[in-house]
């Protein structure tokens, strides 16, 4: 995919990840991107990135009126990047319903209901690309965020069903698997992190070369040491409670 004058959606934009995506993608030249979030007004400093090509729009993806209101608006999208996100703490044991109901409204329900609603947005305009900001803890479980776990394993299992149905359309699917990410979401989590500017890049990287998969920054020796041995890395995984 080539980036130049593309005209881009990124969910959860006011900060973190979002906003570095806004920017890379104004750096790799697109014409336009519409920066959403719940609350437009968090969007000022991602705006002022360049305020003739990004466009402040209210997004919860959590919510079927705002979402069809934003397909009204950015009707013109052919890469849109379903990036919001949501991270409840807690083990299995522990972690309470309303943390579990959140983050799987967000993370699993909110990525499959924009995508249902913009397909045929891009679909009109000839084909595009859905990029899901999902995690390795898709397939890696992190016992602290059993809630997140879950969700995010829920999501990969709908992306790739949303491939199946997609590909056909002319419209790409492109999953990202980060490790942990330097934003606020995993403030003050002890922990080795790689920086968004580095994810970003690396999921821009792939998006532009054609691959349906990408293991950014770190993730990528991670996800080797899974597939080599998975259940080493589990052990790893679970020795972080």
């Amino acid at each position: 995919m080539n980036f130049e004058n593309t005209i881009a959606l990124v969910t959860g934009a006011n900060r973190g990840v979002g906003r570095v995506y806004v920017a890379e993608l104004l750096a790799r030249g697109a014409a336009k991107v519409y920066a959403a979030a719940r609350n437009p007004d968090s969007l000022a400093a991602t705006v002022a990135l360049d305020s003739a090509r990004v466009v402040p729009l209210r997004l919860d993806v959590t919510r079927a009126d705002e979402i069809a209101a934003a397909v009204r608006t950015a009707s013109d999208v052919t890469l849109l990047v379903n990036n919001a996100g949501a991270l409840s703490f807690g083990g299995a044991l522990e972690v309470g319903q309303d943390a579990i109901d959140r983050d799987m409204a967000v993370n699993h329900g909110g990525l499959r209901d924009v995508t249902r609603a913009f397909t045929p947005v891009l679909e009109a305009n000839g084909g595009g690309t859905f990029v899901n900001m999902l995690t390795l803890l898709s397939f890696v479980s992190a016992p602290g965020f059993s809630a997140y776990n879950a969700s995010k394993a829920a999501a990969w299992s709908m992306s790739m069903s949303l491939r199946a149905y997609l590909r056909p359309k002319g419209i790409a699917v492109v999953n990202a698997f980060p490790a942990g990410i330097d934003t606020d979401m995993l403030a003050g989590i002890e922990a080795s992190k790689d920086t968004p500017e580095a994810v970003v890049r690396d999921v821009l990287d792939a998006v532009a070369a054609g691959e349906e998969d990408v293991y950014p920054a770190s993730a990528a020796d991670i996800f080797a040491g899974w597939r080599a041995d998975p259940k080493q890395v589990e052990a790893a995984f679970a020795a972080m409670m």
